[in-house]
């Protein structure tokens, strides 16, 4: 058994106590919090019953570089940075599920997340962990920074067609529609029942955090800077993410090359699943489990429309965060991830 450590004790610490407890080589022997200091996880989120009895503590870095082998950063943007510094030069591998290590521009960062950032000089040395782009870089790599749930949304289903010049990288449209689950723990009076149920509603429009981040990946795909907008909206589930990406073909490119490129780009990865044609993805098909479902529609006009579904909480964040951990510990990529989901 591997032992490592949770950082935070929000939604996607409990989600990583959920996957890790049908691991088998994953031993979580510490999670740290500020909040539930002395309390039973299971106490704190009694679904984690009879799975996970640890008691929340006080972080104690030195606890952790005594203990574990890895740890994993569940906390908002901002505070990773100092752990991570200290831990990965204690040789401890760090899985940060929070913004700190995404961007690798420290100013843009800093824009966006209105933080200081303490340590730019590791955002090269950090991998995007996304592992079916950068498989290799995340197998040696020392820091992982677990991309945000829309741009794994966004960033799969487009990063192929942009990487074979199959559609224009100007004017991308991202359209995204988000779980309540994905704003957090923290009480916020615009995640509250009363003001979420029987609504939909756009936010952070032109301005939201996660846009620079998928304009980042998608224009190193593209080998070129992209022109994109991105818009998320909040709908009245507890979790899930369906996004809707609006592209053009390039001149001399076919319809039918769309979903080839995506079935053959994603033929042997485990958690994609390319949608058969007229089949649009659903965030109920994903629901607790680690896929991403890829639906596909071309014309003859070069209209391009790719739906994608995956869960926020799993393959959004603590899903994508166990694939790391066994990329960077060298275990099967699926270990602990491949079951049914969990059914709404």
């Amino acid at each position: 058994m591997i032992p490592a450590a949770i950082i935070g004790d929000g939604y996607t610490a409990a989600e990583l106590l959920r996957l890790t407890a049908l691991h088998g080589e994953l031993e979580i022997n510490h999670i740290f919090s500020t909040e539930n200091i002395g309390r039973r996880i299971d106490q704190v989120y009694p679904h984690l019953h009879g799975y996970s009895r640890l008691v929340c503590e006080a972080t104690d870095l030195e606890i952790i570089k005594r203990d574990c082998q890895a740890a994993f950063m569940a906390l908002p943007h901002g505070l990773s940075v100092p752990i991570v510094m200290e831990l990965s030069k204690a040789g401890v591998k760090c899985i940060d599920l929070g913004a700190d290590f995404r961007l690798k521009d420290a100013a843009i960062y800093e824009r966006y997340y209105e933080t200081i950032h303490e340590a730019p000089h590791l955002l090269a040395e950090a991998v995007y962990g996304l592992p079916e782009l950068y498989r290799q870089e995340i197998k040696k790599a020392d820091i992982v920074a677990n991309p945000g749930c829309f741009p794994t949304s966004a960033i799969l289903p487009l990063a192929p067609l942009l990487r074979e010049g199959i559609v224009s990288s100007e004017n991308l449209v991202i359209d995204s529609k988000s779980g309540v689950s994905g704003a957090g723990k923290g009480l916020k009076a615009t995640s509250m029942f009363c003001e979420v149920n029987e609504g939909i509603k756009a936010y952070g429009v032109g301005t939201h955090r996660h846009g620079p981040e998928i304009a980042q990946e998608l224009s190193l795909a593209a080998g070129t800077q992209v022109s994109m907008v991105f818009t998320p909206h909040l709908v009245p589930m507890n979790r899930g993410i369906l996004t809707t990406a609006y592209a053009r073909l390039r001149p001399g490119k076919l319809p039918g090359e769309v979903r080839q490129a995506l079935e053959d780009y994603y033929d042997q990865e485990p958690f994609i699943r390319v949608l058969p044609e007229g089949v649009m993805p659903h965030t109920k098909w994903v629901y607790g489990s680690n896929h991403v479902d890829i639906g596909i529609y071309a014309d003859e006009s070069g209209t391009v429309i790719i739906v994608s579904a995956i869960d926020n909480l799993t393959k959004g964040a603590s899903g994508q965060a166990i694939q790391n951990f066994n990329l960077v510990m060298g275990l099967e990529e699926t270990r602990g991830l491949l079951f049914p989901g969990v059914h709404p």
